[in-house]
């Protein structure tokens, strides 16, 4: 794929700037690209309205996950963050109705590295495509209402099983060094394009790649940029 930039530089916009560039050998068949952190709590809030657009869309559009990564290697601890995840959270909840449980942010030996977790979807990537999207979402559920450490391998058994993927697979690729370097390209192909704020859409259309959104909307405003776009 081409390298492009997007000039986007905010982390927790809400405000929506259209654009279009034309990049060469694209396929056809429009994709919604969907760059984001399954601990990025704005993603989180997105879930539920992502899952009204995907429905809508449905047959329309291929989806494709970059993960962005928000805070990978990150060496500070929860309980260090508590006060600027805090507000976060509660901003999350107010926009976008999504619950929270914040027993995690006294967490001291904790840290908030969204390495491991973005790794764990490129794992899915590779042995179950079908199932990234879904386990994504299951990773911000364990996460944000169970408060797992997302860090851990066991963390992930629960999810495996709802989602009918074998967890000794799993655990292979998680701990092996291969994902690791693969996660990593993901976090520069999202730097490369220009994204920094999660999450981001970006409609892949013909030669075109669009901004949709780069922060959260709500399923209809998102629905409407996808189609003033999509049926021209």
């Amino acid at each position: 794929m081409s390298k492009f930039t997007l000039f986007i530089t905010l982390l927790f916009a809400v405000t929506y700037q259209p654009f279009s560039m034309t990049v060469p050998n694209l396929k056809e068949k429009p994709t919604l690209i969907y760059i984001g952190d399954p601990m990025c709590s704005w993603c989180y809030g997105l879930a539920p309205e992502l899952e009204k657009v995907l429905a809508h869309f449905e047959g329309q559009l291929e989806v494709e996950l970059i993960m962005g990564g928000l805070r990978p290697y990150n060496t500070q601890t929860m309980l260090e963050l508590k006060d600027f995840l805090t507000h976060h959270w509660e901003e999350v909840h107010q926009a976008s109705g999504q619950n929270f449980q914040y027993g995690i942010l006294d967490e001291a030996t904790i840290t908030y590295d969204t390495e491991p977790p973005s790794r764990a979807v490129l794992v899915i990537r590779k042995i179950a495509p079908e199932k990234e999207l879904a386990f994504f979402k299951e990773i911000q559920k364990a996460f944000y209402l169970d408060n797992l450490n997302m860090h851990l391998t066991d963390s992930y058994c629960g999810i495996c099983e709802t989602l009918n993927i074998d967890f000794e697979q799993f655990t292979q690729y998680f701990e092996g060094e291969a994902m690791k370097k693969e996660v990593r390209a993901d976090f520069e192909r999202a730097a490369e394009m220009g994204v920094r704020g999660f999450p981001t859409l970006i409609l892949q259309q013909n030669e075109q790649f669009i901004l949709i959104a780069n922060g959260y909307l709500p399923s209809q405003s998102v629905i409407e940029k996808i189609e003033e776009y999509l049926f021209k």
